[in-house]
């Protein structure tokens, strides 16, 4: 798609998020801290490492803001010969280098 459209002018690109802390997550992850007498953060971290094999290398989920400033990049005039291209937004989850 990105090949055919790029002519014209329309940028074509993929983002991949990995775990994302969203308020739902947020909200188990205060019941959990509230049900063993830890805070947020550390539950988020507790369940990045659980949720995949290895863990977060970041060692938390990404947030939703990072995931806009990513786009909000790709869509802007600083990344005009940025097409075709995915990008993994998981904190290191998918090792790659």
């Amino acid at each position: 798609m990105a090949t055919e459209v790029a002519p014209r002018g329309v940028r074509v690109n993929t983002v991949a998020p990995g775990f994302v802390q969203k308020p739902a997550i947020e909200q188990v992850a205060d019941q959990v801290a509230a049900a063993t007498d830890s805070d947020r953060t550390t539950v988020l971290r507790q369940f990045a490492h659980a949720l995949v094999p290895g863990g977060i290398p970041l060692g938390r989920p990404v947030t939703t803001a990072e995931i806009a400033e990513l786009i909000a990049f790709l869509v802007s005039d600083r990344a005009p010969s940025i097409i075709g291209s995915e990008y993994v937004i998981d904190g290191g989850t998918l090792p790659v280098i």
